[in-house]
C-alpha cells in the first residue's frame, strides 16, 4: 500500500517518528493497549505534533483533500442564505466549530456583508493553534473591515444562542472501533509491536459502548466504529445553547445503513496527499483519520438533550433548497471564463457522483422547531 503513496519529506518522517514515540510511551503507560479511539485522538490532536494541530499544509490541491468550501466560494455564500433564517429566528451570533483554512468563515461573513444581515459575532472554536494563525490571516488580509466581528475560542463557550455549523468535523473525532467475531463483541485496539503497532482485540468492558452494541443487529464477523466523542459534543453543544440550531455537513449514514450488513469492515479512511487507504498505522502524524458520521446517533444525542430535530438531507438537496442555482443565474453563459468555472463547481457540489449524495446535512434545533429553507424538499430522515 505505502508504496503508491507520495514520499515524505526527511522532516515530516521525523516528525511522524515523535508522534510515534508519544503514542508507544502512552500505549507503554496504559499497560500496553489503548482502544483505537485514543490511537486517533492522538495521531490527529497531540499537541504539536497530531495531524491537526501541527504545522502541515491539510486542505486545497497542495493539501491531503479538499473540502467544499475550498473547492468553491458558492458553498459559503449558500450557507450564509440558510444562515440568516436560523439567525433572524433566534440570535444573530454565530459559532463554527473547526474552521480549518477560514475559507468558509470568509465566505460566509462576505455574503452576510452584501445582504446586509451581518452577525453581532462569528466565533471559531479551534483546537490548532497553527490553523487558528492562518484563519487569522485570512480574514484580516480579505476582510480587515470585519476582522472585529471574528473571536476565537480553544473550548466552547458556556452559553451559545444562534446558529452553530460544523462543515467536516464530526467525521474527524475520535472512534472507537468494535468487532464482533466467535459469538461476542470485543473492542479493537492498539498495542506496540517493536517499533511499529498493532491490532488487538480486548473485552469490550465500556458500559456506553456495551449498550449500544447490544441494539446493534450485525453478522458474527463484523467490524465498525462508535463515537462516542461525536455523541459527546452534541449533547454538550444542546446543553449550553438557549436559542438557536445546530447544523452539520458531513458524509455518513442513518444507522441502518452505516451498520448495514455488507459493511463488514467499516468506514474508517486515512487521507494523505490526496490518495485515500485504510492504514490508520501510516504515517500517524502526516495523514487525516476520518470516519463516515452515523447521523442516527447525532440526531439521538441532541433529542435526548431536549433539541428538536429539524432536518435531514442530502447537501445537494440543502443548496439547491437554499438557491445556490441563483448564483450561477447571475452570470452571463456568455462569460465563459466566468460562467464555466461556477457551473463546473455547483457540479461538483451536488452531483450525486460527486459530493452531492455522499454528504448529508443534518439541523437540530433549540427553541426552535421551526422548518428551514435547506429542508423543505428533498427530506431523507426516513433513513434515520
Amino acid at each position: 500500500m505505502s508504496a503508491n503513496l507520495p514520499l515524505p519529506t526527511p522532516d515530516a518522517l521525523i516528525h511522524s517518528a515523535k508522534l510515534c514515540e508519544l503514542i508507544r510511551q502512552d500505549i507503554a503507560t496504559q499497560g500496553g493497549w489503548i482502544p483505537f479511539s485514543r490511537f486517533m485522538e492522538l495521531a490527529l490532536y497531540a499537541p504539536g505534533l497530531g495531524y491537526y494541530t501541527a504545522g502541515a499544509h491539510k486542505f486545497g490541491a497542495g493539501g491531503d483533500f479538499v473540502t467544499a468550501p475550498e473547492l468553491s466560494s458558492l458553498f459559503g455564500r449558500t450557507m450564509a442564505r440558510q444562515l440568516v433564517e436560523i439567525m433572524q429566528a433566534s440570535a444573530p451570533h454565530i459559532l463554527e466549530l473547526g474552521a480549518g483554512s477560514g475559507k468558509l468563515a470568509l465566505d460566509i461573513l462576505s455574503e452576510l456583508e452584501r445582504l446586509g444581515e451581518l452577525p453581532d459575532s462569528y466565533t471559531i472554536l479551534e483546537v490548532s493553534a497553527d490553523l487558528r494563525e492562518r484563519q487569522q490571516a485570512l480574514i484580516n488580509s480579505e476582510l480587515p473591515q470585519l476582522a472585529s466581528r471574528v473571536t476565537w475560542l480553544d473550548a466552547l463557550p458556556e452559553n451559545i444562542s444562534g446558529a452553530v455549523i460544523g462543515n467536516e468535523v464530526l467525521d474527524a473525532l475520535p472512534v472507537h472501533l468494535l468487532h464482533w467475531t466467535e459469538g461476542k463483541v470485543q473492542e479493537l485496539g492498539v498495542a506496540s509491536k517493536g517499533r511499529h503497532f498493532a491490532w488487538h482485540d480486548k473485552p469490550l468492558k465500556t458500559p456506553a459502548l456495551l449498550d449500544i452494541a447490544k441494539n446493534l443487529r450485525v453478522p458474527s464477523e463484523y467490524l465498525s466504529e462508535v463515537s462516542l466523542t461525536a455523541r459527546g459534543l452534541v449533547a454538550s453543544l444542546c446543553e449550553r445553547m438557549d436559542k438557536g440550531v445546530l447544523l452539520f455537513v458531513d458524509y455518513g449514514f442513518g444507522a441502518l445503513e452505516y451498520y448495514h450488513p455488507q459493511r463488514t469492515r467499516g468506514t474508517l479512511m486515512c487521507h494523505y496527499r490526496h490518495h485515500s487507504h485504510d492504514d490508520p498505522f501510516y504515517l500517524p502524524g502526516l495523514q487525516d483519520i476520518t470516519a463516515h458520521v452515523d447521523f442516527t446517533a447525532i440526531a439521538e444525542a441532541a433529542i435526548d438533550s431536549g433539541a428538536h430535530f429539524l432536518g435531514y438531507t442530502s447537501q445537494a438537496n440543502f443548496l439547491l433548497n437554499n438557491g445556490m442555482a441563483e448564483f450561477l443565474g447571475e452570470v452571463s453563459p456568455d462569460d465563459v471564463k466566468t460562467y464555466a468555472p461556477l457551473s463546473g463547481q455547483l457540479q461538483k457540489l451536488t452531483s450525486p457522483a460527486e459530493m452531492g449524495e455522499l454528504f448529508k446535512v443534518i439541523a437540530l434545533g433549540m427553541e426552535l422547531d421551526q422548518p428551514l429553507a435547506g429542508f423543505l424538499r428533498g427530506d431523507l430522515s426516513r433513513l434515520l
